[in-house]
């Protein structure tokens, strides 16, 4: 199984914590392997709330990808093998964010 990943962005000038849009780009993505998961987050806006969520995941054991998307909501985790969602609710909640839902 594959999933479209997104490598971490640099550094932006100003705050991205606006309802205009994102300072993160779909740019650096590369396939991986192990078993994909898509979770729903609420609260998320902008790039820094993809990045606070992605963050806080990552930490994760077993976690060799993240990608957070604000305006889907959606979540996509790249994992060695299927991760315990209260351990992923409770990172989710870390980054000041709800996990209120797993995708099928």
């Amino acid at each position: 199984m594959s999933a479209q990943t997104e490598l971490p962005q640099a550094e932006t000038t100003g705050s991205c914590c606006s309802p205009s849009g994102s300072c993160h780009s779909d740019a650096g993505q590369a396939p991986q392997g192990g078993v994909t998961t898509v979770y729903e987050v609420t609260g998320m806006t902008c790039g820094h709330c993809e990045g606070a969520v992605s963050e806080e995941i990552s930490e994760l054991a077993g976690v060799s990808s993240v990608k957070a998307v604000a305006s889907t909501g959606r979540v996509t985790v790249v994992s060695e093998a299927p991760l315990d969602e209260a351990a992923v609710r409770a990172a989710v909640d870390e980054a000041g964010y709800e996990l209120v839902g797993v995708q099928a």
